[in-house]
């Protein structure tokens, strides 16, 4: 399903990803940046709160707000742009910590610029079975 999303993607997605640790959020990161023919390794960026990927159609930016609790330490630590102008594709692990993704609203609309969300919430029904929904607004 990544992969589809990553080959239909176009400038300005934003996906937001929810779901519990270990639902495979990052599996479907990999599978949208193979999508995009991204030949880089894509790892969780949990720590680094943000991992660009280049050379593929789009450029991907993977980011991780779990470690992040509030809009002030999103904007602290400069994620914002992300969600205001994508440079390309951006997914969004933890996304329901940014209070418009919460809302079930493009976090860019603010900014004008038209961008598409892509809500997305797995679920996992066992360790081998997910439930993946998912949401589209804007344009």
């Amino acid at each position: 399903m990544g992969e589809q999303w990553g080959r239909a993607a176009q400038a300005g997605w934003v996906i937001g990803l929810s779901g519990d640790l270990g639902a495979g959020k990052t599996q479907l990161v990999k599978g949208i940046a193979r999508g995009l023919g991204v030949a880089a390794r894509v790892q969780s960026p949990t720590f680094a709160l943000v991992h660009e990927y280049q050379g593929g159609r789009l450029p991907l930016a993977h980011l991780d707000l779990y470690r992040l609790e509030t809009t002030e330490q999103i904007r602290g630590a400069g994620l914002e742009e992300y969600f205001l102008r994508p440079p390309g594709v951006v997914v969004v692990e933890w996304c329901e910590r940014w209070p418009e993704f919460a809302a079930g609203r493009s976090p860019s609309s603010a900014a004008g610029n038209g961008a598409r969300l892509r809500l997305v919430r797995i679920e996992s029904l066992s360790e081998t079975e997910r439930r993946i929904s998912y949401e589209d607004s804007g344009v």
